[in-house]
């Protein structure tokens, strides 16, 4: 099952990691440039801990957030000794999510809530070294996938809809805020289709539409159109967005599960900019 064969197979996870592009995304072209609105020390450090911002009566969310690294030493717990020797310039796993490598990381083995058919897909994807990893074919990660990238996301926050930069993999999110009804036969697509309401200071997102394409996680954990996502948004306080994604894909989950994890606000800075084709040389060496 996943970590048994994670434990052992620390070369193939350092592919698999490898080819989420991390070390190819031009980060904070804007860096030092103060972010406005945020509370400072005297010295001008952002003061973090502060009020939430409102917009129209609600929290507003627009910002730069990064999703938390997991401590080192629960990475070592689940994924195995040696971590640090998997770890190159770009691809530093101390700034790592342990959900960015496996969703299904907080179970034992045997445990994780995968059809056997699901469990098979993810062990061959592994096995393959990471050739079969869509952002090494410089598709798009998806959700959760890309927004786990160690790597600011930019949140938009206007009437009606929050747009979602993902700085990681170079994708573009909507999340319809109007009232608007899922579309009954939506054309299946990377991101899905995102509605979103308020439940009074928490921002719950209904994604479904989604295409096949892709993976949930650097592991391999595979999706299907049948995929619904169900994600909850908390402002804590001025700099944490507390975080829980629900999965339900009856073809991939025996049940639903959640997650949860914190982004962090990363003022003074901004997203860059990704174009994973651009001076792109690995994919002809891919396989040999």
């Amino acid at each position: 099952m996943p970590f048994d064969t994670m434990k052992q197979m620390n070369p193939t996870l350092r592919i698999v990691l490898l080819l989420t592009g991390l070390s190819t995304a031009t980060h904070a072209q804007w860096m030092h440039y103060p972010t406005s609105g945020i509370p400072r020390t005297r010295d001008g450090k952002p003061i973090l801990t502060g009020h939430v911002p409102r917009q129209n009566g609600k929290p507003d969310l627009t910002g730069l957030w990064q999703v938390e690294p997991t401590p080192w030493d629960e990475m070592t717990r689940l994924f195995g000794a040696g971590l640090d020797t998997l770890s190159v310039p770009g691809d530093d796993l101390h700034t790592f999510n342990k959900y960015l490598i496996s969703v299904v990381a907080d179970y034992k083995p045997g445990d994780a809530p995968l059809r056997p058919e699901a469990a098979l897909a993810m062990q061959r994807h592994l096995k393959g070294n990471g050739i079969e990893n869509p952002t090494a074919k410089c598709l798009p990660a998806g959700i959760p996938f890309g927004g786990l990238l160690p790597f600011p996301n930019k949140f938009i926050q206007a009437p009606g809809v929050i747009v979602i930069l993902q700085e990681g993999e170079g994708s573009t999110r909507q999340i319809f805020t109007d009232g608007r009804k899922h579309t009954p036969d939506p054309q299946p697509s990377w991101m899905g289709y995102s509605v979103g309401k308020w439940d009074r200071e928490t921002l719950v997102v209904d994604t479904t539409g989604f295409n096949d394409s892709t993976w949930l996680d650097a592991s391999g954990v595979p999706r299907s159109e049948a995929l619904h996502l169900t994600e909850r948004y908390r402002r804590r306080d001025l700099g944490h967005l507390d975080v829980e994604v629900t999965f339900d894909d009856p073809k991939v989950f025996i049940r639903t599960f959640s997650i949860k994890y914190t982004l962090d606000l990363v003022p003074d800075s901004e997203v860059g900019e990704f174009v994973c084709a651009e001076n792109e040389k690995d994919r002809a060496h891919m396989g040999k």
